[in-house]
């Protein structure tokens, strides 16, 4: 065989069958299985942009309509006959509101993106608003179309956000539930890596990726949590994996055949219309804020020093003092409620406190609202920080990476793990500066025992009362991965993604643990 040269290939001579060596090899007989394969694929994918689009168009419109109402027609009385004509004459720009989105590319991440939520997408959406705001209602007052009033125009850019953001949350459910949003998945590679992406797939299933299995030659020997999931074929097959399974997105992670038949592999994947991810390799130095370059074509990954400027700095702390206090007022009944609950259930303090390591190895008392009985041996924690910290280490009876101790569990203290609650008297160690909203998990000092070199980047920044774990993963990492997503965050850290997390963990606070 020559080298590089598929084993299809090798095969077909054998038999004395048609030998194609075109880049996208379709065999006659399945090229109208290729076609309907692009067509459900586009069909459904259509349906979900749509949903997207008339989302955004009647939202840009409710928005304009509402300010009407509020202001007057450029300052004449509500109801006159100016009102509905300025109304329907905004129709007309509409298609320009969903053309600025689409240059945006607000209607394609859905099926790009992997993890994606409106919340990902807002800085871009406040942009597109602003864009149309700025360009549309000026270009009116220039050609003497309208004479815009500057108080509606800052009430509707303001509520066109707002709308807009509901609105494309409302047409996400809607999608998900009707089943739009769901993508079938296979993973190119069964070693490791592989198997990791498979793991994390099946126990995120708010990412509504279906996996269908793995497509290797010599795969290693299956996870637990993975028995269930098959090995489907060779890479060489992976074309006809695709239209078999009706797959929708493919991710290669590592696979052991060679660059060139990968590469071919690749390529006639992406002939039949489906998303195609690839894992880097050193994955584990690659954060969520890499730069892509090239030299003439050839791309390269800029990966971030980890630097971050003193204003940016100062203004994550102005961030935590204000957060904390707005944050202790507001639940500060949640405290009351919680203190009476945990002096009734058992003897002891509210306030449950332990030495962690924040920032610089520095360290502090955290506080927390006490879940547990007084006395108990920290031993059965030490041994299972020590078990978690293998990627290949199995889930418990709980479907989570997360320690059972419910002998020892209050039951104001189940209610307050349930809802995550336990944590709210951290706000205090942020207010004291010892802590921030946003950062790594607070470390007790035993668990460095485990880290490995690059674990101890994390403590750059302070430790964080939600972060990159406690948003993405919960109890469904293991101790090893939380602290490289504890990593990716600080070498991948900007305000975008502090307020992105602060936006996303209210949906997690309430979740209850284990479910998606």
């Amino acid at each position: 065989m020559a080298r590089g040269e598929p084993q299809r290939l090798v095969r077909a001579r054998r038999a004395g069958g048609p030998v194609s060596t075109a880049p996208y090899p379709v065999a006659l007989g399945q090229k109208d299985q290729a076609q309907a394969q692009n067509e459900r694929l586009v069909t459904r994918g259509m349906q979900a942009r749509r949903l997207l689009l008339v989302a955004d168009s009647t939202s840009i419109f409710a928005a304009y309509v509402v300010s009407l109402l509020l202001f007057g027609a450029a300052g004449a009385p509500v109801g006159s006959a100016t009102g509905p004509v300025k109304a329907l004459l905004f129709l007309v720009t509409i298609p320009i509101w969903v053309g600025f989105a689409a240059v945006a590319g607000l209607y394609d991440h859905d099926r790009t993106r992997m993890a994606h939520s409106t919340v990902d997408e807002l800085a871009d959406l406040i942009k597109v608003v602003t864009l149309g705001t700025w360009v549309i209602f000026p270009t009116c007052w220039l050609i003497g179309a309208a004479t815009p009033h500057p108080a509606r125009l800052v009430v509707f850019w303001a509520l066109a956000i707002v709308l807009v953001t509901g609105a494309r949350a409302t047409a996400r459910a809607a999608a998900g539930h009707a089943g739009l949003r769901t993508q079938r998945v296979l993973v190119v590679g069964g070693g490791e890596v592989g198997q990791l992406v498979g793991r994390k797939l099946l126990q995120h299933p708010e990412y509504q990726m279906e996996l269908l299995g793995f497509v290797d030659a010599r795969p290693k020997e299956r996870r637990a949590e993975l028995s269930s999931i098959g090995i489907l074929g060779t890479l060489d097959e992976l074309s006809e994996l695709i239209r078999r399974h009706s797959a929708d997105r493919v991710i290669v992670a590592f696979s052991n055949e060679s660059h060139e038949e990968l590469l071919q592999a690749i390529r006639a994947a992406r002939s039949l219309d489906v998303q195609v991810d690839v894992v880097p390799r050193l994955f584990e130095l690659v954060s969520p804020r890499v730069e892509i370059h090239d030299i003439e074509g050839l791309p390269l990954v800029g990966l971030s020093s980890g630097m971050t400027a003193a204003p940016a700095r100062v203004a994550k702390r102005v961030i935590d003092v204000v957060g904390s206090i707005v944050l202790l007022l507001a639940t500060s009944p949640v405290f009351a409620y919680a203190a009476l609950r945990i002096k009734r259930d058992s003897r002891g303090p509210v306030f449950f406190r332990q030495t962690r390591l924040g920032k610089n190895l520095h360290e502090f008392t955290v506080l927390k609202f006490r879940t547990m009985t007084v006395g108990v041996d920290d031993s059965a924690h030490r041994a299972y920080i020590e078990q978690t910290m293998d990627s290949g280490s199995t889930v418990g009876k709980n479907g989570l990476y997360k320690l059972e101790q419910t002998d020892s569990v209050t039951p104001a203290g189940r209610w307050l793990r349930r809802t995550s609650l336990d944590e709210l008297p951290q706000l205090i160690n942020v207010l004291r500066g010892e802590m921030s909203l946003v950062g790594p998990r607070p470390c007790i000092p035993y668990e460095t025992e485990h880290f490995a070199p690059h674990h101890f980047e994390r403590f750059q920044v302070p430790a964080g009362l939600t972060g990159l774990w406690q948003v993405t993963a919960r109890a469904r990492a293991t101790f090893g991965e939380a602290l490289d997503m504890d990593v990716a965050y600080v070498r991948g850290w900007s305000l975008g993604l502090d307020l992105r997390l602060l936006l996303k963990t209210p949906l997690q606070l309430f979740r209850p643990k284990g479910t998606a």
